[in-house]
């Protein structure tokens, strides 16, 4: 019983609402008066002995709306989302000479679901360098009732959209679009579902970094080339007074050197000394 008061369909379908109550098999319609009514106030069908009554605020679902005379099911095709909301079935019996007597009364909600489009998922690059692509990714669906919930995923992590609706009634169909900002290091994939009524519509977007450059060499400042070119002029000058402090080392030690041979020469070509003996014999 609780099942029966909560009916869906989808817009263009044909959906047949329960009654509360069934006519049994040794009785007809004409010893009731049944009546189909939308928010207690808008009569949607009426029958009474028998005999459907025209009720003038029911123009919307003439042509539309039939009744079965046995179980009284309300049967609307096709479908609109304006049917939308809560019905109600009033079964009453007609009894001669008497008030009609209520058998029946009992609500029963409709809600009615039009699909959405399949989302549409773009990206634009936003910014872009070697070390990661900043994406601006946008997800639209159109369409549908009721009021959907936008969802999305990266790489099976669960993301965040900034949702907005587009609508011109709480009974027009909705179109919903979502943004969202990502910074991309790595090819990755997004997917964007649209959830209503327990029904849902995802896509899915693979999104790659564009942009696998080589880092440049950052230049040397004008202080680092300057200190640089100091410690290089100072190790070359202690190079050039080192090589000139040897040179004349070696020329001095070679002069001294070449001094000490000629003294030796000049000594060795001396005449040699000759000693004379002079014999003087006395005699005494």
């Amino acid at each position: 019983a609780q099942e029966k008061k909560v009916v869906k369909s989808k817009v263009g379908e044909k959906v047949g609402l329960p009654c509360c109550h069934e006519i049994p098999s040794s009785e007809s319609l004409q010893n009731y008066r049944v009546y189909w009514q939308k928010n207690i106030t808008e009569v949607v069908l009426a029958y009474a002995a028998g005999k459907r009554i025209s009720q003038p605020n029911s123009v919307r679902y003439e042509n539309r709306t039939e009744m079965d005379p046995r179980n009284l099911t309300l049967w609307i095709s096709p479908m609109e989302i304006l049917d939308n909301g809560p019905y109600r079935c009033v079964v009453q019996y007609l009894r001669l000479s008497q008030n009609p007597m209520v058998v029946c009364d009992e609500p029963v909600n409709l809600f009615v679901t039009a699909d959405f489009s399949e989302p549409n998922l773009t990206a634009e690059v936003s910014a872009d360098s070697c070390e990661s692509t900043e994406l601006v990714v946008m997800c639209s669906s159109y369409g549908g009732f009721p009021k959907p919930k936008l969802s999305g995923a990266l790489n099976n992590m669960s993301v965040v959209w900034n949702a907005s609706w587009v609508t011109e009634s709480n009974l027009s169909p909705y179109n919903i679009t979502g943004k969202l900002s990502l910074n991309v290091t790595q090819d990755v994939n997004i997917t964007c579902s649209v959830e209503y009524n327990g029904f849902t519509k995802s896509t899915s977007l693979l999104l790659k970094k564009t942009n696998d450059c080589v880092l440049p060499t950052v230049a040397p400042s004008y202080s680092v080339i300057t200190a640089s070119s100091i410690i290089i002029v100072i190790f070359l000058l202690a190079i050039s007074l080192a090589a000139r402090y040897l040179l004349r080392h070696v020329c001095s030690h070679c002069h001294k050197r070449q001094d000490s041979v000629e003294q030796d020469v000049k000594e060795g070509t001396k005449p040699p000394v000759s000693c004379k003996l002079t014999s003087e014999t006395s005699f005494v």
